[in-house]
């Protein structure tokens, strides 16, 4: 093993629900990353991203979804409360923490809503699906607004990012918990195969040595899955017969 190998982390959604949650965590860290638009080219893939956000919120109900989930991780916290060793200010502390948040979302506007009334953020992402239609000559408002003071945008950009702050929270705590309900294993694959059961997991999350240059392919559903590992270059790599990584069913 090189000493500059290191354990690359894959997750992989086991339904549909947290297959979008962990989608919507994707664009939500990339707008919190790419807050600072200094030229056009990071502004442009800000407002993709948002307009990506926007349609996956447009496709189900996700405060719905997330609102349950929360009940149901207080339910689960309730049952461990009169447990033996167990933090019980540290359970209660956690149980109204999640009521709040769940409290929160139920009271915001409509998800997303604040973004698509923007005028700014509208006349942008009509653009957005035409090749090269954001060009000084198609979208001239963009263009103007990038020569406002960077104060003046640092300030527009916070305010669109906080409109997201109840979804971002219950969503990061509801991830959270789930992530911490599954310790890591260590495992053998035989001929870059591994399968399981993983009865109502929610989250696979697989660690593998980035020395092996291999990643796994993982098919399934929430009672059992399969993993196939495969070489980053499939021409001239190789999957080894035998070869340990770790996973953790969440």
């Amino acid at each position: 093993m090189s000493d500059l190998s290191q354990n690359i982390l894959f997750e992989h959604p086991l339904n549909e629900k947290v297959r979008t949650w962990l989608r919507l965590e994707f664009l939500l860290q990339q707008l919190q990353h790419n807050r600072s638009l200094t030229n056009l080219t990071n502004t442009l893939s800000f407002f993709r991203t948002v307009s990506e956000l926007l349609d996956i919120i447009d496709r189900g109900d996700v405060r719905t979804e997330l609102v349950k989930e929360l009940e149901r991780q207080q339910h689960k916290l309730l049952q461990w409360i009169d447990v033996p060793g167990v933090d019980s200010e540290r359970l209660s502390a956690l149980r109204h923490t999640l009521k709040d948040h769940s409290n929160t979302l139920l009271v915001a506007p409509r998800l997303g809503q604040e973004l698509k009334d923007d005028r700014l953020i509208s006349m942008v992402r009509q653009r957005l699906s035409i090749p090269g239609g954001c060009c000084s000559f198609d979208l001239p408002i963009l263009h103007m607004w990038l020569h406002n003071p960077k104060l003046q945008r640092d300030e527009q950009v916070t305010g669109w990012i906080e409109t997201t702050a109840p979804l971002n929270n219950a969503l990061s705590a509801c991830l959270e918990l789930i992530r911490q309900s599954g310790a890591f294993q260590k495992q053998t694959s035989l001929n870059g195969f591994y399968q399981d059961t993983a009865e109502d997991s929610d989250i696979l999350r697989i660690r593998v040595d980035s020395a092996y240059q291999l990643y796994p392919q993982v098919s399934g559903h929430k009672s059992r899955f399969a993993i196939r590992f495969m070489p980053f270059d499939s021409e001239i790599g190789n999957t080894p017969e035998r070869f340990n990584f770790e996973i953790a069913c969440c």
